[in-house]
């Protein structure tokens, strides 16, 4: 059978969109055309590919193992082609997968979008929820660009710091540790709350804690940062989480802020990316916009614009 390499480029929208009729405005076609691509895609695949569940579609076990390889593939092939054009933002027509942390998201998330809107209104985000460090992500092209707070251990991934935080205590408004000094005695008898999305009691907190020879009580762990934060609005519980980031949300809650009373270590802020994108122009303007809108979050105003 002679393979139809335009098929993988149909195969990507339709994986994207989850339509026809979205795939085919994706690609500027008609949504017969894009039916009969389906159907040539059906037949050389071998599998459905999307099957219809009430007035919705949904890909099939095989198209979503396959969806990150036809996306990289798909990308790979648009550089080739591509790679001594100018990059044409006007006319730039792609999605980029941005896989931050949900106080990132939070912070900086509207202002980037917000910015790719201006420059590229044919770029489309996907802002998504980040699920924890999975570099096989980034590998598989399914991800374009992540956060991080520590730099990757792969060499294929590659990465940048795009700022430096600190750990701040935040606490309900009238809490007790709000009142008088703050002593590391105090702070270590206070019930604290960890933020970790695999239930972790345990951070660098406590290890700084045991240097002077304390031990906390940490009472439960919170899967996010704004969980983390309602909860401490809502009971004693204490918790210590970096301060640029989450200012936001703790300033939008009406939380006290107070200064731990310990040395702890900084949180860096890298972006990550595989280096399939090193010189993927499209991608370098991305990244940069990216670091340019987080790095207004570290800037003396500290909000990202």
């Amino acid at each position: 059978m002679q393979l139809d390499l335009n098929l993988l480029t149909a195969l990507d929208a339709l994986l994207e969109e989850g339509s026809v009729a979205g795939a085919a405005t994706r690609l500027h076609v008609t949504a017969p055309a894009m039916s009969r691509s389906l159907g040539r895609i059906r037949k050389a695949t071998g599998d459905q590919i999307l099957v219809r569940t009430g007035r919705s579609m949904v890909p099939t076990t095989r198209a979503l193992a396959m969806r990150g390889e036809v996306h990289a593939l798909v990308q790979q092939a648009r550089r080739l082609l591509s790679a001594q054009q100018e990059l044409d933002l006007a006319a730039l027509d792609r999605v980029f997968t941005v896989r931050w942390h949900e106080t990132l998201t939070a912070a900086c998330g509207t202002a980037l979008t917000a910015a790719v809107r201006r420059q590229a209104p044919g770029v489309r985000l996907r802002l998504s929820a980040e699920p924890g460090t999975d570099d096989r992500e980034l590998r598989r092209g399914e991800v374009d660009l992540e956060s991080g707070s520590g730099r990757p251990t792969l060499p294929d991934i590659r990465h940048r710091l795009v700022g430096t935080d600190r750990l701040v205590v935040a606490v309900r408004p009238g809490h007790p540790l709000a009142e008088g000094p703050l002593s590391p005695e105090r702070y270590a008898a206070a019930e604290h709350l960890t933020v970790s999305r695999r239930g972790s009691l345990r951070d660098p907190v406590d290890a700084a804690l045991a240097e002077r020879g304390l031990e906390r009580r940490v009472a439960a762990a919170g899967p996010t940062a704004v969980f983390a934060l309602r909860l401490a609005l809502e009971t004693d519980l204490v918790v210590t989480l970096p301060d640029v980031v989450t200012r936001a949300v703790r300033e939008r809650l009406g939380l006290i802020t107070l200064p731990p009373p310990l040395e702890l270590p900084d949180v860096s802020l890298y972006l990550l990316w595989h280096q399939r994108y090193d010189d993927d122009s499209a991608h370098i303007w991305l990244r940069d916009l990216a670091t340019e809108t987080v790095g207004e979050l570290f800037a003396p105003s500290g909000a990202c614009s």
